[in-house]
Formats: C-alpha cells, sequence, structure tokens
C-alpha cells in the first residue's frame, strides 16, 4: 500500500458523507497524484478487493466494504500484501 493508495480511498469515502463515485480523472482533480498514477493504482486497489467499478464502460469507481474496513484500520496492509 502506498501514501496514493491511502489518498484515492480517503477521497472516495469522503468521511461521513456520502460515498464517491468517480473516475481516475475525478480523483485526479481532487488529489496530488497524476491521473496516470491514480489509473495504476485503482488497478491494485481492485485487485485487492479495496475498490471496485461503479460503471466499468464509463471507468467509474467506488470503494469498497473491505476499503472500508482498511481504512478504519480493520485491516493491516501486511495482511493485504499477504494475500498476493
Amino acid at each position: 500500500m502506498t501514501a496514493a493508495d491511502d489518498r484515492i480511498l480517503e477521497f472516495l469515502l469522503n468521511g461521513e458523507n456520502q460515498k464517491i463515485i468517480a473516475t481516475p480523472g475525478m480523483i485526479e482533480l481532487n488529489i496530488d497524484y497524476g491521473k496516470t498514477h491514480i489509473s495504476n493504482r485503482l488497478k491494485e486497489l481492485r485487485e485487492a478487493d479495496l475498490v471496485e467499478y461503479y460503471d466499468e464502460k464509463r471507468g467509474a469507481y467506488q470503494i469498497t466494504e473491505r476499503g472500508e474496513k482498511y481504512l478504519k484500520g480493520q485491516i493491516k496492509a501486511e495482511q493485504l500484501e499477504n494475500q498476493g
């Protein structure tokens, strides 16, 4: 897991508000990473089941329940890395 992964997940979770559904371009506008890097990290996050496609055709993602658990500390980064 990287700092970018955490920022992407935090952005999609949107605090206590309604979760955000976003494309890599939308995420880029809101965090300090480029679109290509975000796209690469979203692929890794999807493989770890931390995000999922909301609309694959449009390239829109949403955080999963597992992603929320990771952000809350209920799943450790080491556990995610050991599953690969």
